[in-house]
């Protein structure tokens, strides 16, 4: 896998990043009725994606990674 130097440089994050501009994209086009529903859904969660795996890249000891891994995946105790 090589040295990363930062979470832009992983390619889950960038296939991320590029969801979350076409998600931008098309909800402009969605009816304004929907603006805070569906819309403002879709987007929350496009950016909760990047957002995840920028924090999940800073856990670099075991342990904190190991909950963050369960926490992420509802396995909290």
């Amino acid at each position: 896998m090589g040295n990363l130097n930062s979470f832009e440089e992983l390619e889950c994050w960038k296939e991320a990043a590029l969801l979350r501009k076409a998600i931008s994209a098309k909800t402009k086009s969605f009816p304004a009725e929907e603006k805070y529903r569906l819309t403002d859904q879709l987007i929350r969660a496009s950016r909760s994606v990047t957002a995840n795996i920028a924090e999940g890249f800073g856990r670099f000891h075991h342990q904190a990674n190991s909950q963050f891994c369960r926490v992420s995946r509802g396995l909290v105790n």
